[in-house]
């Protein structure tokens, strides 16, 4: 017990341990920082005859006048995960007066790529669709996502994404960025359901990093120092395209954190997250 209660209180010390580059400026404030809110779940987003029944959960905060949303996007490898491990990020959003949704979408290696990216597109539609009733401006949308999460929110901001399926800041976490540099991956293989030998430009296609350009949304990058499964490198490289296309973005390292652990202690990153959309939304 005392050896799990010391472990515990390392890795949150060590959470609190983090590097921060590019800041832009200064955060706005806002008035709703711990406002209620309500939650709408299982809201069917797919229309008839999409290729799967997917719903999100609505948190809706109880203020009035179109508001920024946040579309969140939870990790798992891809072939995986729920969308209730993002619950946190979405309470924390919606006390801070974001309309979130948090979606579910389809998985590899039964649904390839693009599928999960084309149900997320399909989620941005759908929010942007029903703005009017759900109060949300549908000019300050942004996209959040950990890990596979990540990679898709980062999709929906890539510079060649049309501008009505484009989001208008991304937050990604422990973001996978560039294919090509895990050939042997097993998750990415079955997301892709290729070899990167044999669909070179698939897997650069499908790469966020590669993605990059001018037209691309502000990017706020997270990522564990000690991250061995998606090495920080990742959000390293990401930043620099960014800052290459002069597009804004910032760069949070969390010192002594994994994969896992850079998403259960985050570190201040969630918080530097919001106020980093509070001023780019």
């Amino acid at each position: 017990m005392k050896t799990k209660i010391l472990t515990l209180v390392l890795a949150l010390l060590l959470a609190g341990c983090a590097t921060h580059a590019g800041l832009t400026g200064s955060p706005r404030t806002t008035p709703e920082m711990d406002v209620d809110y309500a939650v709408q779940k299982d809201m069917r987003y797919t229309p008839d005859g999409w290729p799967a029944e997917l719903r999100a959960d609505l948190w809706r905060p109880a203020i009035g006048g179109a508001k920024p949303a946040v579309l969140l996007i939870h990790g798992g490898g891809w072939v995986g995960g729920k969308r209730q491990h993002m619950d946190g990020i979405a309470r924390r959003l919606a006390r801070r007066g974001y309309v979130v949704m948090n979606i579910s979408y389809r998985f590899a290696p039964q649904s390839r790529h693009p599928a999960q990216f084309e149900d997320a597109r399909q989620a941005l539609r759908w929010l942007r669709a029903n703005h009017a009733a759900l109060q949300v401006d549908p000019q300050r949308v942004a996209a959040w996502g950990y890990s596979a999460g990540a990679h898709l929110a980062s999709l929906l901001g890539a510079a060649d994404t049309p501008p009505a399926d484009r989001v208008q800041a991304v937050v990604a976490g422990g973001i996978p960025a560039d294919f090509r540099n895990y050939p042997d991956s097993p998750l990415i293989g079955k997301l892709m359901g290729t070899t990167l030998a044999d669909d070179r430009a698939g897997w650069s296609a499908a790469s966020p990093l590669l993605r990059v350009g001018r037209g691309s949304p502000p990017f706020f990058l997270y990522h564990g120092g000690w991250d061995r499964l998606v090495g920080v490198e990742n959000a390293e490289a990401m930043k620099a395209a960014l800052d290459a296309a002069g597009v804004p973005a910032e760069l949070h390292v969390q010192r002594g954190l994994g994969h896992i652990s850079a998403f259960l202690f985050d570190g201040g990153a969630v918080r530097a997250g919001i106020a980093f959309l509070d001023a780019k939304m």
